[in-house]
């Protein structure tokens, strides 16, 4: 299997994750690639023809894309139980597609700033990203404090990956501030070799 990826992009990060933590990642070959949404760079436009990361081409020449798919795949794979049985599944999938929404917002403020032209961004927009963010943020540290003490599950790691996201690119942002529960889970959940061995750098 060939996973295409980059170091600093927080979809890709949670494959990397998935694939320490279930004992997978010496089967992968990771293939770096990098591009824009303006310009696609070395993106694998013939596995995903979105021109987006992660991209994962399988042995037979079957291409998955999106994250949620690729580890979807590879926890089925391993059979490492990331995604439970019903019903904390429903649950699992829920704090992983928040996680991913955080990660979206996140992601676009980034293109916003360093994409488009200094005299037409938008900052409204840029903090309407940011009120999304927040809310996200909020609902964790009030709702999903039972979930996030549960065993880990595809919804942490996505989380995970996306609170260190915020570190990485929006650190004077604070996302911290107002959440001392969800700091101290994600402090925790950091600590984790999966976690460590792919800090994103550059």
């Amino acid at each position: 299997m060939r996973l295409y990826h980059s170091p600093t992009t927080p979809f890709g990060r949670k494959v990397m994750v998935l694939l320490v933590e279930t004992g997978q990642a010496g089967e992968v070959e990771v293939v770096s690639t990098s591009g824009t949404p303006i310009d696609p760079g070395t993106q694998p436009l013939d596995v995903n023809p979105l021109g987006k990361i992660p991209a994962l081409a399988l042995d037979d020449g079957t291409a998955l894309y999106d994250s949620r798919v690729i580890c979807r795949y590879l926890d089925d794979r391993a059979r490492a139980g990331l995604y439970p049985e019903s019903p904390r599944l429903w649950r699992t999938l829920t704090l992983e597609a928040t996680a991913d929404g955080i990660l979206e917002a996140a992601v676009l403020m980034v293109y916003e700033g360093r994409l488009r032209p200094e005299e037409i961004r938008f900052a409204p927009w840029v903090e309407g990203q940011w009120a999304k963010i927040a809310r996200a943020l909020d609902l964790m540290e009030s709702r999903w404090q039972d979930h996030l003490s549960g065993p880990l599950d595809m919804g942490q790691i996505a989380l995970g990956c996306a609170l260190s996201y915020l570190d990485f690119r929006h650190a004077a942002r604070n996302w911290r501030q107002g959440h001392p529960r969800l700091a101290e889970w994600h402090a925790g959940l950091a600590a984790r070799d999966s976690m460590k061995a792919t800090e994103p750098a550059g």
